[in-house]
């Protein structure tokens, strides 16, 4: 498997895991803030300043960089790592999230989202294979399955019909998935704020037994309390041998 995660140690207070992150491209030891590098660049600083701060691992984004320069220009190029220069572990996001987020200029059906771009207007379409098929070509280390992040708040039907859309897409994107050994598919737990959405989600997803998982849908508006109740809620469910992403939440000195 492309992606292994090493087990070190649990805090018996907490539930906090020790360990590490084996990928292509080095070690991750965790826990750890990955910096976001969104057109494979983190604004302000050089790769070398990354190091020197030792970061392990960038976040670079799929949506953002499938508009410009695009995926085709990266892969011919040698990929992300030789575009970026960065020798160490790279993950890509599904563009799910930056698509969502333009909910003027979006429409949402069971093949996958059509939107305009917020440089020039153009009419664009990602689907779970496309997204695939762009995080394929740039080659980063970890990919991210396409999923749809609900707004907050939100009706309860409308976020069970949501996560199960992003199950059916999280098999579409298993299935699309060119490189398994050279990149590790991670799949995203949804449900928004209602816990037996999330265990449903997590429930499902982990039955598909991908490399990792990441929790999505949070740091969207709620309050803290609630956003570390969901937190709280579906970690048990994820498996105690594979990684797990808490998407979009953290800092450098938190």
């Amino acid at each position: 498997m492309t992606i292994k995660y090493e087990h070190i140690k649990t805090c018996k207070q907490s539930g906090a895991r020790l360990g590490r992150v084996h990928t292509p491209h080095g070690i991750i030891e965790t826990p750890t803030f990955m910096p976001v590098g969104t057109q494979a660049t983190v604004k302000a600083m050089s790769p070398e300043e990354l190091k020197q701060m030792d970061a392990q691992i960038i976040l670079s984004n799929t949506y953002h960089l499938f508009l410009r320069p695009g995926h085709e220009l990266v892969k011919a190029a040698g990929g992300l790592h030789r575009f970026m220069n960065w020798d160490r572990p790279i993950l890509t996001d599904s563009g799910g999230f930056q698509v969502f987020s333009l909910s003027e200029m979006r429409k949402i059906s069971e093949e996958g989202v059509e939107f305009r771009s917020h440089l020039n207007g153009d009419k664009l379409f990602i689907s779970p294979e496309k997204s695939i098929e762009i995080q394929n070509a740039l080659g980063a280390d970890i990919i991210m399955a396409f999923d749809e992040c609900p707004p907050h708040p939100a009706e309860y039907d409308y976020v069970k019909q949501s996560l199960e859309r992003t199950t059916r897409w999280a098999e579409r994107c298993l299935a699309a998935h060119a490189r398994p050994e050279a990149q590790g598919l991670f799949a995203i737990v949804q449900g928004g704020m209602f816990p037996d959405l999330r265990k449903q989600s997590a429930r499902e997803l982990t039955s598909m037994d991908f490399p990792g998982y990441a929790i999505g849908g949070l740091s969207v508006g709620e309050p803290k309390e609630l956003m570390y109740q969901m937190i709280e809620e579906t970690v048990p469910l994820l498996p105690k041998h594979k990684p797990r992403y808490l998407m979009g939440v953290g800092s450098p000195d938190a």
